[in-house]
């Protein structure tokens, strides 16, 4: 009986993405403020984007403060992701529904637009970035993403991936 050969498959570029983050997150207390730094960090910057001022667009009607300069950001961004993995795209989609949720809240709390927004998001923004860097210094390695901008997008998803992992989901 004649072995068949083992067939290799070739590793999807969004596991090829995975690989290379991964080389600069091999520390445990790195890889933990990632999980906390990298969704404060997309938090705050889809709250700053959201607070740009948008035109108003009459055909929209009651829903124009819920389409804005954010909105734009997000299709690209889980189209993006889309072309990786649908189902991370599909995942994040909830992770974004979630923080657009408290964006609004946020937004019924101090007003679209305000000083307090964007000082709120700015400041989430700049600690999680700290803790981004201090994670990087403990690790001894610089971030991914000073090689390659696309790393600033692979971290949201490299964390569902695990999430996947551990539910046992192809992603």
């Amino acid at each position: 009986m004649k072995k068949q050969p083992k067939i290799i498959e070739p590793k999807r570029p969004v596991d090829v993405y995975f690989d290379k983050y991964e080389e600069s997150h091999n520390n445990h207390t790195n890889e933990l403020i990632h999980w906390v730094c990298v969704p404060l960090i997309v938090f705050s910057l889809l709250g700053l984007v959201w607070n740009i001022p948008f035109p108003h667009l009459e055909f929209i009607g009651r829903y124009n403060g819920f389409f804005n300069w954010a909105s734009i950001l997000i299709a690209f961004t889980l189209y993006y992701y889309f072309t990786l993995s649908p189902l991370l795209a599909f995942l994040m989609i909830w992770v974004i529904g979630i923080m657009s949720y408290v964006i609004v809240q946020i937004e019924l709390l101090v007003g679209l637009g305000s000083n307090s927004a964007y000082i709120i998001y700015a400041v989430i923004f700049v600690v999680a970035w700290i803790g981004q860097f201090i994670g990087h210094k403990i690790e001894g390695k610089k971030p991914s993403f000073l090689d390659d901008l696309r790393f600033l997008l692979i971290g949201p998803i490299w964390l569902l991936h695990f999430i996947c992992i551990k539910l046992g989901l192809k992603y």
